[in-house]
């Protein structure tokens, strides 16, 4: 039976090669994608120059050559969660929590009613802090199992917290950590392991 051929920026991710999987903290001003069209600084400029023409972006996290785990991780039927950091507006309080936790109607990107509903979201509370001028802060953890386009942003602003500031620190079990922006590792084996498991039960075997 012949295998689906499965594409990252129009391209075939090859199937018959060594397996790479590299986790990179993509820092401001880079795109994540392997070429782009206006000349802006992209994700491969940040590995080693032998890797570029190997791997692919899967997302803001990781790039690989393992098409079929490339394929779990970004195809929404299998709901592999994303995790992000969001400091926002305001004082967060449990009835917030709530709203975020069961699905909110988001606006669309012009700030009218969508009447889209998001799917339940897993969210906590890191810290409920006063900034600078003595307006108030939050810091949320908030996990994702679908990827409609600026969601957190969206569900922050719909339940009264604008998104101050935003990052995207782990896509399944895999977690960036303390790995500094514009840097990258090679992810372990027990990574790799528990990125498959996570990913609708597996990739393809390691080569």
């Amino acid at each position: 039976m012949a295998l689906s051929e499965v594409c990252v920026d129009g391209k075939p991710i090859e199937a018959n090669t060594h397996r790479h999987y590299i986790a990179l903290n993509k820092p401001v001003g880079h795109v994540c994608t392997r070429e782009d069209t206006h000349d802006r600084p992209t994700v491969m400029d940040l590995i080693p120059a032998e890797l570029r023409s190997t791997v692919y972006p899967v997302g803001r996290l990781l790039l690989t050559n393992d098409g079929p785990l490339a394929h779990k991780l970004i195809h929404p039927r299998y709901h592999v969660p994303k995790t992000y950091i969001a400091t926002v507006q305001g004082e967060v309080r449990p009835g917030d929590l709530q709203r975020l936790r069961h699905g909110v109607e988001i606006p669309d990107e012009a700030g009218r009613p969508s009447g889209v509903i998001t799917a339940p979201a897993e969210v906590r509370i890191i810290e409920n802090a006063q900034g600078k001028g003595g307006r108030r802060l939050a810091t949320l953890e908030i996990i994702l199992r679908e990827g409609r386009k600026r969601q957190v942003r969206r569900m922050c602003h719909a339940v009264g917290h604008p998104v101050v500031k935003l990052r995207r620190t782990g896509v399944g079990s895999l977690n960036l950590g303390d790995l500094p922006p514009g840097k990258w590792r090679e992810l372990t084996e027990v990574e790799v392991a528990a990125l498959r498991a996570t990913a609708g039960k597996g990739g393809a075997s390691g080569g």
